[in-house]
């Protein structure tokens, strides 16, 4: 049976139903699975298109999402009228119905009608403006799933990151840099490279904190106090993890293939090299949850959105690799 994949298309002010409409107008993209879209009511999008005609490509109309293509059905949820949701800026209207897409998908998910969610990018000021307590997809996920012990994976090019502290300020971030935490994302990025991507024995670079790893104790303790101690007890329970890394030569190390997951202390040590080399086609995923969430690992682009110029390059690797995770996780475990 092809995967079932749920689409939300994220704020409607901005580039995410642009993406999510470029994404399934290519046939290829159609073939990997049956796709349940959840956004806006079928007569909302001559709003989004607003007479640009470069909204979408010259071979597909806007009924794409009428359910006249096969293997797509569109579950129009009720939403703010988009008239009341101005392109281009954040707005409660827009982030309102931003969450109301995510609910239903999950939802859909729990009753066990689709396999996975593709989110397309929200905005977190017009979330805020709206009124829900959620800083972003992650804890929303965590929450209705009631899997608060999650994770985000990256992968672009030749990098799978995973982080140890998200969105929080970098000040925040050191302090929060324990052994724990460490200890969580390495079992939690190993169990999903062998369960959901085929890597029988990943191999864990984890990076130091500090400029050379702290050379020994001179540019901080973190490594010797808290890092090594996190792989010790990772290599104690069967995990194969090097570390610490300098951070400046780390992920050079895996682009040339030593190391199939880079665990990363903050946000910016991880995703500042992966968007380096795969801006438009890393994709965003959330482990720990009971099924398969992958992400586009862009933003609304609310400065673009509308004028058609958005690439549609990482919902597509977000669809692809959310396939790849599902028919790998139905799989017989060894």
């Amino acid at each position: 049976m092809r995967p079932r994949l749920g689409i939300t298309l994220g704020d409607p002010a901005g580039i995410g139903p642009e993406v999510a409409l470029k994404a399934l107008a290519d046939e290829a993209v159609r073939r990997l699975a049956d796709f349940a879209v959840f956004g806006c009511p079928a007569d909302a999008w001559a709003h989004l298109a607003g007479g640009r005609p470069d909204f979408v490509t010259a071979s597909h109309a806007l009924d794409t999402w009428d359910g006249r293509v096969e293997g797509v059905q569109l579950i129009e949820i009720p939403s703010p009228p988009l008239g009341d949701i101005p392109l281009g800026v954040p707005s409660p209207a827009g982030g309102g119905a931003s969450l109301l897409f995510v609910l239903s998908a999950i939802e859909a998910a729990r009753a066990g009608r689709i396999d996975a969610i593709v989110t397309g990018p929200i905005s977190k000021d017009a979330v805020r403006q709206a009124g829900y307590p959620w800083p972003g997809h992650t804890e929303l996920l965590a929450e209705k799933f009631e899997t608060p012990d999650v994770a985000m994976m990256f992968a672009g090019g030749p990098f799978r990151v995973i982080l140890v502290t998200v969105h929080v300020a970098l000040a925040e971030a050191i302090r929060q840099v324990t052994a724990d935490a460490i200890l969580r994302v390495m079992r939690l990025g190993s169990a999903a490279l062998r369960r959901q991507f085929g890597i029988a024995v990943p191999r864990l670079g984890v990076c130091g904190l500090n400029p050379h790893a702290g050379e020994a104790g001179r540019f901080g303790y973190e490594e010797r106090e808290i890092i090594e101690p996190a792989i010790e007890q990772a290599q104690a329970e069967g995990l194969c993890a090097f570390g610490p890394l300098p951070p400046d030569t780390a992920f050079y190390q895996a682009m040339r293939g030593k190391f199939d997951l880079m665990v990363a202390m903050y946000h910016d040590q991880g995703l500042i090299p992966l968007k380096t080399v795969a801006f438009e086609d890393s994709v965003n995923i959330t482990l720990g949850l009971p099924i398969v969430r992958t992400s586009v690992d862009h933003g609304t682009a609310f400065d673009i959105a509308g004028r058609g110029l958005a690439s549609p390059r990482s919902m597509k690797a977000a669809i692809r690799i959310a396939v790849e995770m599902v028919e790998r996780g139905r799989q017989p475990q060894p």
